[in-house]
């Protein structure tokens, strides 16, 4: 399996907590892994870190061919070979909120990758209605439900037509319905070649819908593998820890 992102030992420290501590991650081409763990337990860091929106201490961060590498962020202008590779949904989804969904799905490839508009309205379209969202063109996000923005978001990302896709807790505004038509969605998306990289909570949605589980604790991978078997028999107290978290009142 070709890899496409490759995190081997990061660690990253805010004052004296250690956030990541010795990270080791591969993910490889057709993949839908979900980052799993209790809050505080490094998921959100761990995308941010390789969408390179936050430095990281030590090890490094390789997404297709191209790699980071610790201390501050390089600038911006050095980073357009990673912003080509990676694509990262929001838990707020980050909709521009003046324009409507057409606009916000061309505007990167028209901007930074200089596509023609007509070539940019035509990918989009496409892109929308593989979403189930093809009739929201002339939308405003204030119009969307949540789902629907949901899955504009993730049509944005992917104009830029990027190997990896990042995504931040994309169930955690979803009724069960709106839940299952994204993740259906996002396996189409793996079966037709993209990379999927994901933090949740959910632990329905990844077994119903990751190829992978990681489970992440103080900073650390303390378990991986199929859902079923990492969530049917937990061998690790932190995994067991989350499901029993998942069955309490309320959660």
């Amino acid at each position: 399996m070709k890899g496409v992102l490759s995190i081997s030992k990061v660690t990253k420290r805010r004052g004296d907590r250690a956030i990541l501590n010795g990270v080791d991650l591969e993910v490889g081409k057709g993949e839908l892994v979900a980052l799993m763990g209790l809050s505080g337990g490094g998921k959100t860091t761990i995308l941010r870190t390789v969408a390179a929106l936050e430095p990281f201490d030590a090890g490094s961060v390789t997404v297709d061919g191209f790699s980071l590498t610790p201390g501050p962020l390089p600038p911006e202008s050095r980073l357009r070979p990673l912003r080509e590779r990676v694509g990262l949904v929001f838990q707020d989804h980050g909709l521009f909120a003046h324009l409507r969904v057409l606009d916000n799905v061309t505007l990167a490839p028209r901007h930074v990758q200089r596509v023609a508009a007509d070539a940019a309205e035509k990918d989009a379209r496409e892109l929308l209605a593989e979403l189930g969202v093809g009739h929201r063109e002339n939308a405003f996000p204030r119009e969307l439900s949540g789902g629907e923005a949901q899955r504009v978001a993730i049509a944005r990302a992917l104009a830029m037509d990027p190997p990896l896709l990042l995504m931040d807790e994309p169930t955690a505004s979803l009724d069960p319905a709106r839940r299952n038509e994204l993740g259906e969605s996002l396996e189409r998306l793996v079966k037709e070649g993209w990379t999927l990289l994901l933090t949740t909570h959910d632990d329905d949605f990844v077994r119903d819908f990751a190829t992978r589980v990681v489970i992440l604790a103080a900073g650390q991978v303390v378990e991986e593998g199929a859902p079923s078997s990492v969530l049917g028999n937990p061998r690790h107290e932190a995994t067991r820890a989350l499901l029993a978290e998942r069955k309490q009142p309320g959660a």
